[in-house]
């Protein structure tokens, strides 16, 4: 092989080789940019999410469990836990058949019963009724109302796919079951407990309850809630 094929076999290798090298540096740039892209579109999509999340200092009624994410009625060593949405027909059901029992077993001192007010119908509604009378029973626990105030609601619940009731129609039903008006009235017009509403929301989630209403005595759910069947769970407890 002469000299000039020589040098021209290795410049052809040389070539090659920084062919290469070209290649794999703009291979690696494109991947590059793609990954900074991909990280900068979930910082600012966590960045929007984190937004919309209620911040850990919002305000959380008097009688909030220590979790935060329900609120305590009476003393009982049973705990009954009720997962609710004031829009929701069948918890309308429920609190017509098992309104009074639950009542009953907590004036007799048997049950501690935690309401857990959610806002998962908001979207049958053109006013966000379900966020709204959520955020009103965090008014109600304060003034000592809540079961009155559950009671009321459910007597008058607003027909799905339609506006629930205003602010001041919920004030008024408040007022009707024994509430302070201003007090009560304040608190919800001001959205005092939307964040609140927001988090019981998230933990119900969480912990996998996806229906309303859903009830638990002693951290066992009741296939099907009833005044019959709650009872009865109770007495096993």
């Amino acid at each position: 092989m002469s000299k000039r094929v020589g040098q021209k076999q290795a410049a052809r290798v040389v070539r090659e080789q920084l062919a290469r090298e070209r290649r794999r540096r703009r291979t690696a740039w494109v991947s590059g940019i793609a990954v900074v892209t991909l990280v900068a579109a979930g910082l600012v999509g966590f960045a929007v999410f984190s937004a919309q999340r209620p911040k850990g200092n919002f305000a959380v009624p008097a009688t909030a469990t220590a979790d935060r994410a329900g609120l305590t009625v009476g003393s009982g060593p049973v705990t009954v836990e009720l997962y609710l949405d004031y829009l929701c027909p069948a918890c309308r059901a429920f609190e017509q058949d098992a309104g009074a029992t639950l009542e009953r077993l907590v004036a007799d001192k048997r049950i501690t019963l935690v309401y857990h007010p959610v806002a998962i119908l908001d979207r049958y509604s053109t006013n966000a009724y379900s966020s709204r009378s959520a955020a009103g029973a965090g008014c109600a626990a304060d003034a000592g109302k809540l079961t009155e105030y559950t009671e009321a609601l459910y007597a008058d619940q607003p027909a799905e796919g339609g506006p629930g009731h205003s602010d001041e129609q919920l004030v008024n039903l408040a007022a009707g079951a024994s509430l302070p008006q201003d007090e009560f009235g304040q608190c919800l017009r001001e959205n005092r407990y939307a964040d609140w509403v927001t988090h019981v929301t998230d933990a119900m989630s969480a912990r996998g309850v996806n229906g309303t209403p859903t009830v638990f005595v002693d951290g066992r759910q009741l296939p099907r809630p009833t005044a019959q069947t709650l009872t009865a769970a109770v007495d096993q407890g």
